[in-house]
């Protein structure tokens, strides 16, 4: 058979959609902001993983209308983080 048996059927987009950051801090009996922390060092790692086994897009589905509806103290953190991550990322 060859080098077929070690083909890897993989996707060439996979789409995330980021959920459950706020249930996972508050589950440790943390403050809301530390699940989109913590949700930030997984993209990263699921980013650069994707990269090295081959995907070559991938898309992350990290805020919806529903989330205009949360205390603006937590929109206003989350944009922060947003830009924060992006300009972090881009620049690596």
């Amino acid at each position: 058979m060859g080098d077929t048996e070690n083909v890897i059927n993989l996707p060439v987009h996979v789409a995330i959609i980021m959920d459950g950051n706020g249930r996972w801090a508050k589950k440790r009996n943390l403050p809301r902001i530390a699940g989109h922390r913590e949700g930030v060092k997984r993209v990263r790692e699921i980013v650069e993983e994707s990269g090295k086994i081959g995907i070559k897009y991938l898309t992350l589905y990290t805020f919806s209308k529903e989330n205009w509806k949360r205390p603006e103290s937590e929109v206003s953190f989350l944009m922060k983080l947003f830009i924060r991550s992006a300009k972090e990322q881009f620049n690596d």
